[in-house]
């Protein structure tokens, strides 16, 4: 275990930050302002990406263009590249193809060789090789079910907790490095139903259109909302306009007239001021609920 501990000069380590996802475009819909806020704090953040996001469709309709789509894997990299530097954070690429996400009945098999169709043993091992190099005291990811049922996502779920388990054994990928413990490790949560209930309460309250009438009416009541599960709020309302500049990099995905964007900011602030994550593992003490995804181990690695 190399688990550093600063005990020299008595001021505060720089914490290091790793979130896996599965494409570009993840990082910036998901915990986005969470990584703005420890960037502005002096710690270190990487975003790790499975896949160049090749199978994306243009979701845009501005970007709706022939030369778009005959390019859309250097674009997704220059995509990338743009909301990596607006939030301050060290990007990495895994390397691994696109799944696309498969439609039709019966579903139609993967393409071979995509990241949701090879063994596990190879992503796990970069990822690995990318915790060894970047040593990240935590590690978010999506949960079991991917955030939503998409083929990347739910291995990227796969692969992030076998590498967090992985990285610190040093008889498991002794090439990919020398091991490392990192110290938490977290779901992230995006979309609950309490949060869209309170958006469209907010929205509707003040007499402005809801986008999410719809979304929640088709809500199965019987489903358990994933909020139940949040154990931590990390509070990034100052950062939420970082995070929407973040998600507009990504032009092939992001339409800036969605309903990404229907509630005002400073309704966001108001009524929803976190983010929210799920903690799984844990090397050190804290106490729940948390509003800190680095809550115990300031404390370990800091005297």
């Amino acid at each position: 275990m190399a688990v550093s501990e600063s005990k020299a000069t008595g001021a505060e380590e720089r914490l290091r930050l790793m979130a896996v996802h599965a494409h570009p475009d993840d990082e910036s819909s998901k915990g986005a302002a969470t990584m703005a806020r420890y960037v502005a704090e002096g710690h270190d953040v990487m975003v790790v990406t499975c896949t160049g996001g090749e199978a994306g469709s243009v979701l845009n309709p501005a970007m709706d263009k022939p030369e778009v789509h005959a390019n859309m894997p250097e674009l997704r990299r220059e995509e990338m590249a743009r909301a990596a530097k607006i939030l301050g954070v060290q990007h990495r690429w895994l390397g691994f193809i696109d799944s696309g996400l498969p439609e039709g009945e019966p579903m139609p098999p993967l393409p071979e060789g995509c990241f949701a169709a090879i063994p596990m043993e190879e992503p796990v091992r970069e990822l690995v090789r990318a915790i060894r190099e970047f040593k990240p005291h935590v590690v978010t990811t999506y949960d079991e079910n991917g955030g939503y049922p998409h083929p990347d996502h739910i291995r990227c779920h796969e692969v992030s907790v076998a590498a967090y388990d992985a990285a610190s054994d040093p008889e498991r990928f002794p090439e990919a490095g020398q091991p490392w413990q990192p110290l938490k490790l977290y779901y992230s949560h995006g979309f609950s139903r309490a949060k869209l209930t309170a958006f469209h309460q907010a929205l509707t309250s003040r007499g402005l259109d809801s986008p999410y009438s719809e979304w929640l009416s088709r809500w199965d009541p019987d489903k358990a909302d994933v909020i139940e599960r949040v154990t931590t709020r990390v509070r990034c309302a100052e950062y939420f306009e970082v995070r929407d500049e973040a998600l507009k990099a990504h032009a092939t995905q992001i339409d800036p007239n969605s309903r990404w964007f229907a509630v005002p900011l400073e309704v966001q602030r108001e009524v929803w001021p976190t983010e929210e994550y799920e903690l799984v593992r844990s090397l050190v003490d804290t106490t729940l609920p948390e509003d800190d995804l680095f809550a115990g181990v300031r404390e370990k690695v800091t005297t």
